[in-house]
C-alpha cells in the first residue's frame, strides 16, 4: 500500500493504462484516423469538399447527442460495462464502413462510430476524477490522452500501407475497426468503477483531505459557462485541423499520400507528450496558465498550415501542434475535477463536453463550406488560429488555484 500523501495507489495507474487504450480506440481512430482516410475515400467515391465535411460533422452529431445521456447510462450500468459496449460500437461501425459504398451509408455508420466514441471518452476522463486526487490528477489524465497519439501514429504508418492494396480505403477501416473491438475486451478486463472496488484504497480520503468541499475560494456556478465556452472553441478548431490537414497536403501541396501520412505520424509521435507535459504544468502552476499557453501555440500551429507559406511553417505547424495536441482535453477534465468535486464531475464534465461537440460538429461543416467556396483550407485554418487567441484570453480569466465552485 501507498500510503504517502498525494501519490496514487498502484491499481490506479491500471485505470490509466485502460485509458490509454480506450482513448485510443475511441478517438485515435475512432476519429482521428478520418484525416487520413478522407483523401482516398474522397477519389473513390467522387466526394466533394462538403460532403466531405458532412461526413465529419455527422461523426460529431453523434458524439454530441451520445453526451447528454453519458450520466444516466454511467448510473445504471457503470463506467466499466459502458465503455466497453461502447467501444465495440465503434469498432462494429468502422467495421461495416469498409464494406459500405454509399455516401449516406457511410455517414450514418459514421454517425455510430461518434455515438460510441462519446459514451467511452467522457466516462473515461470521469474516473480519472474518481481515482486521483488533485495533487496529480493533471498527470494522470495527461497520460490517458497518450491513447490519442497512438491512434494517429498508427493510422499514419498503415493507411497508406493498405489504401495501396487491392482493397483501398476498405481494409484501412476493417483493420481499425477489428483494433477496436480488441480494445473494448482490454478495457473490460481492466476498468473498476470506483476506487472502493479495490482492496483498501484511500483514495477518496485522500481527495477530500486535498481539497475539502468547502476549503478554496467559492467562485459561482457561472464557471460551468466560462469553461464550455473555452471548451467550445477548442472543438471548433482543433476538429478543423485534424479533419483537413492531411487534405490539405495532398490537395494543395501535392504531397502524395504516403508523405502526408508519414507527417501526420509525426504529428502524433510528437503529441504523445502533450497531454503528461501539460498536464504536469497545470499541476504545478495553475490549469488557466497551462490552457492559456497552449491556446498561443495552437493559435500559430493553425496559422503556419496555410498553403500560402512557405514549407517551413508547414513543419513549424506539425511541430506546434504536436506538443499541445491532446493536452486541453486533459486540463480541462481536471480543471472540472478541481471545481466540481469526484462527486459531480461526471455530470458537470458531460455538459462542457456537450457544448465542445457543438463546436466539433460546427467546425468541419463550415470549414467544408468555406473550402467549397475558396478552393482551399487557408482561410479556414486562418479562421481557426483567430478563435484560438480568443479562447487563450478567455483561459486567462479563469478562477485561479484553490477555487471550488458553490454547491
Amino acid at each position: 500500500m501507498d500510503n504517502y500523501p498525494g501519490r496514487p495507489e498502484p491499481y490506479r495507474w491500471v485505470i490509466v493504462i485502460a485509458g490509454i487504450f480506450g482513448l485510443f480506440a475511441s478517438l485515435g481512430i475512432g476519429r482521428f484516423a478520418l484525416g487520413m482516410l478522407l483523401p482516398a475515400m474522397a477519389e473513390s467515391l467522387q466526394l466533394s469538399y462538403s460532403q466531405m465535411g458532412v461526413i465529419g460533422t455527422l461523426n460529431f452529431c453523434g458524439y454530441l447527442g451520445a453526451v447528454l445521456f453519458c450520466g444516466r447510462l454511467i448510473k445504471r450500468f457503470g463506467a466499466r460495462t459502458l465503455i466497453a459496449a461502447a467501444l465495440l460500437l465503434v469498432g462494429g461501425s468502422m467495421i461495416l464502413i469498409g464494406f459500405a459504398g454509399h455516401f449516406i451509408l457511410i455517414t450514418i455508420l459514421y454517425f455510430l462510430t461518434g455515438v460510441g466514441s462519446a459514451l467511452a471518452n467522457v466516462p473515461i476522463m470521469a474516473l480519472i476524477a474518481a481515482w486521483f486526487d488533485p495533487s496529480v490528477r493533471g498527470r494522470a489524465t495527461g497520460m490517458v490522452v497518450i491513447g490519442n497519439g497512438l491512434g494517429i501514429i498508427m493510422a499514419g504508418y498503415l493507411v497508406p500501407i493498405f489504401n495501396a492494396s487491392d482493397q483501398g480505403w476498405r481494409l484501412s477501416w476493417l483493420v481499425l475497426g477489428v483494433s477496436a473491438v480488441c480494445t473494448a475486451g482490454i478495457c473490460w478486463l481492466l476498468i473498476r468503477n470506483k476506487p472502493a472496488a479495490t482492496t483498501g484504497s484511500k483514495v477518496q480520503v485522500k481527495a477530500q483531505e486535498n481539497n475539502p468541499a468547502g476549503s478554496g475560494k467559492e467562485v459561482g456556478s457561472k464557471v460551468f459557462a466560462h469553461c464550455a465556452l473555452i471548451y467550445f472553441l477548442f472543438g471548433f478548431t482543433y476538429v478543423i485541423y485534424v479533419t483537413f490537414f492531411v487534405t490539405s497536403l495532398v490537395q494543395e501541396r501535392f504531397l502524395s499520400e504516403h508523405d502526408a501520412g508519414l507527417l501526420w505520424s509525426w504529428v502524433g509521435l510528437l503529441s504523445l507528450g502533450s497531454g503528461p507535459i501539460f498536464g504536469y504544468l497545470s499541476d504545478r502552476f495553475s490549469r488557466k496558465a497551462a490552457l492559456t499557453g497552449v491556446f498561443c501555440i495552437q493559435a500559430l500551429a493553425y496559422a503556419s498550415a496555410t498553403a500560402y507559406l512557405p514549407d517551413i511553417f508547414l513543419y513549424l505547424s506539425i511541430f506546434c501542434f504536436g506538443i499541445v495536441a491532446w493536452s486541453i482535453p486533459s486540463i480541462m477534465a481536471a480543471l472540472i475535477g478541481d471545481l466540481a468535486g469526484p462527486e459531480r464531475t461526471t455530470a458537470i464534465f458531460g455538459f462542457v463536453t456537450f457544448i465542445f461537440g457543438i463546436g466539433q460538429i460546427s467546425g468541419p461543416y463550415g470549414a467544408g463550406l468555406l473550402a467549397q467556396v475558396s478552393g482551399g483550407f487557408s482561410l479556414s485554418f486562418l479562421g481557426a488560429a483567430v478563435l484560438a487567441l480568443v479562447a487563450a484570453v478567455l483561459s486567462a480569466r479563469l478562477p485561479g488555484k484553490g477555487s471550488r465552485i458553490q454547491e
